[in-house]
């Protein structure tokens, strides 16, 4: 029975004989297929950019999730089959992933897909906590009550934190914007090689180390020095944005960390961020990773609770990101506040104070001298013990003599 089918129609009179006739026909006049029809290509036109993200999603993190971490890093130290076949495997899936696509549609898809793997779906999941149970998220915020926007909140207050919510998600999304018009600006306006390697060949695990150590430093004293001298100056349109938009915040929360005016977010958060991977030109792979690293930090220092992973150095850096914005921005500028150390602009305790608790909070100090006496103790036995056995040989030696 004939079924209409608004996607295709059928211009071949021979279609509409009977089968027992068609039968008959040249197989090549039977199969001639029909037409698209304007509203098939334009369903193709508009599904193809999402099935084509989609795979692309897909095979990013098949790739970037296909190798153990750790597994790669220690390659050198501890190899075994199951590594080297773990290695295979991602080269594998890394290289047909380069090859099969353009290298500016992995890195802004891998780059988009890490923030919303480790940033964005995090952040959403600790705000829906907080606003669906504020009894127990309150006993573990730093700040009590005051870190629950919606706990009590009224209509006005809840629709002012789902503009913040809005905002924060939008500079996500600009900023990974900015980063595939850079590409473009490297690579068609000015015939440049792109600002980060797309390539088959996979890093080293010490020039992944390497690359991260210099970048992480690098953001450190960019982003101080913009954070201080360009947000926090009076002098500044920049600051005043800063000023009425990020702290206009009374506590910090789920994300609030990417909330701000786009001009003072880019400063502050994209260009500390991408700049020093565009200067040392980062394999792509590394650049996920930082990245990755980036945005759990951005997760957990704006979580507002007072225990995180690595209560050292999270930790202190939720502590002094609090100080900052209940401060009103008085100090704690840098991200993780070893500028701050050195230049005296700590508020509410520095990255000094967190090293001298966390010895004191393990006992590090009685853990070494009691590991100086053992090994004093080890070492007088044995002196003790091998002039013993001298002394017992010659005995024996002399009684043989009588």
């Amino acid at each position: 029975m004939y079924s209409f089918n608004p996607f295709q129609y059928d211009l071949n009179p021979l279609h509409q004989l009977p089968h027992s006739l068609q039968a008959y026909l040249p197989s090549a006049l039977r199969a001639t297929p029909p037409p698209e029809t304007y509203l098939a290509q334009a369903w193709t036109t508009l599904s193809s950019p999402i099935t084509g993200t989609y795979t692309s999603v897909r095979h990013v993190m098949d790739a970037f999730f296909a190798l153990p971490v750790l597994s790669f890093l220690f390659i050198p130290a501890f190899s075994s089959y199951s590594t080297s076949l773990n290695l295979l495997f991602f080269y594998l899936t890394w290289s047909t992933l380069v090859l099969s696509h353009p290298p500016l549609r992995v890195e802004i898809i891998g780059t988009l897909a890490v923030r919303l793997l480790f940033y964005v779906l995090p952040s959403l999941f600790f705000f829906c906590f907080d606003a669906l149970l504020p009894s127990a998220a309150e006993s573990l915020k730093a700040m009590g009550d005051a870190g629950l926007p919606l706990k009590g909140a009224k209509r006005s207050r809840m629709k002012e934190t789902g503009k913040i919510v809005a905002w924060s998600l939008g500079n996500v999304l600009l900023s990974v914007l900015l980063q595939a018009g850079v590409e473009l600006l490297f690579t068609d306006a000015l015939g440049m090689k792109s600002a980060l390697k797309v390539t088959t060949t996979l890093p080293m695990p010490w020039g992944i180390a390497k690359d991260l150590l210099k970048a992480f430093a690098m953001r450190e004293i960019l982003g101080y020095t913009l954070h201080r001298y360009l947000l926090h100056s009076s002098s500044t349109p920049l600051s005043s944005l800063h000023r009425t938009w990020h702290h206009a915040l009374s506590v910090p929360y789920p994300l609030t960390a990417t909330y701000d005016h786009p001009l003072p977010h880019l400063l502050q958060t994209f260009l500390p961020t991408f700049l020093p991977a565009l200067l040392l030109r980062m394999h792509l792979l590394t650049y996920l990773l930082y990245t990755a690293l980036l945005s759990l930090e951005q997760t957990f220092a704006y979580s507002g609770y007072s225990t995180v992973p690595t209560n050292f150095i999270l930790g202190g850096i939720a502590r002094r990101t609090d100080m900052h914005v209940v401060c009103n921005g008085e100090g704690n500028f840098g991200p993780w506040g070893l500028c701050d150390w050195v230049c005296g602009t700590s508020v509410g305790g520095d990255v000094g104070e967190d090293v001298v608790e966390e010895v004191r909070k393990h006992d590090l100090e009685g853990k070494v001298e009691r590991g100086v006496q053992r090994g004093r103790k080890k070492a007088a036995g044995a002196m003790n013990g091998g002039f013993g056995g001298k002394g017992k040989g010659r005995g024996k030696a002399g009684r043989q003599e009588s």
